[in-house]
């Protein structure tokens, strides 16, 4: 995979990322929060991984 295709679909993770914060924002979302909370912590540790594996990219 090139730099170029990485970098997008890293940008992609992180829109996505945003998503779920907007999301958890939400007063109504129940247990649902929990999965939420979860998703953007992994969300978070991937992109921590990646910046630490390609810290040129």
């Amino acid at each position: 995979m090139n730099p170029d295709t990485l970098q997008e679909r890293i940008a992609l993770i992180q829109g996505k990322r945003e998503a779920l914060v907007r999301l958890l924002e939400q007063p109504d979302l129940g247990t649902l929060r929990i999965d939420v909370n979860q998703a953007i912590e992994e969300i978070d540790d991937l992109l921590d991984e990646f910046k630490q594996t390609f810290p040129d990219v």
